[in-house]
């Protein structure tokens, strides 16, 4: 019982020395940001919401279907055909963020099954942000589990 309250002493000593340690210590003052550190002369994009039509998309899914159908889970499937082609939503969220426009169709595969496709067209969101970038899943086909349960986190 007596090394508990010896040791909380020696605690409390050492947090009160703390204390009085960094009150006594003088504080720096902010400063503003230098020139250097100012934002001009920076670029990127600047994303005014030129987002291709879901159309365009559908060329770039079909070949990354297959490709990770046929490298990653030595499948034949491929998608063959596409319908009832919408657009489920247009930057969905603030008018800040990147914009996307989320949309779905009705793919027919090569086994004869008709999936659902939900993918999203984002700008500047293709390879090193060049170009439209495209994310989608296939329903029943998210093998990796990447936009599970059913492709929602796919969708807007």
């Amino acid at each position: 019982m007596l090394d508990l309250f010896a040791s909380l002493k020696k605690a409390g000593l050492g947090a009160a020395l703390g204390v009085l340690f960094g009150i006594s210590l003088p504080g720096q003052t902010a400063q503003a940001a230098n020139p250097l550190e100012l934002n001009f002369g920076l670029f990127g994009p600047s994303y005014e919401g030129r987002v291709a039509p879901c159309e365009s998309a559908l060329g770039t899914i079909t070949n990354q279907f297959w490709e990770k159908e046929s490298t990653f889970w030595n499948s034949d499937l491929r998608i063959t055909a596409y319908g009832e082609i919408r657009e489920t939503a247009f930057r969905p969220w603030q008018s800040d963020n990147i914009p996307r426009r989320y949309c779905s169709a009705e793919a027919m595969l090569s086994d004869g099954k008709i999936r659902t496709v939900h993918y999203s067209i984002i700008e500047d969101g293709g390879f090193a942000g060049f170009g439209q970038g495209v994310e989608w899943c296939v329903v029943g086909l998210d093998r990796d589990w990447a936009y599970n349960p059913r492709c929602k986190a796919a969708r807007p």
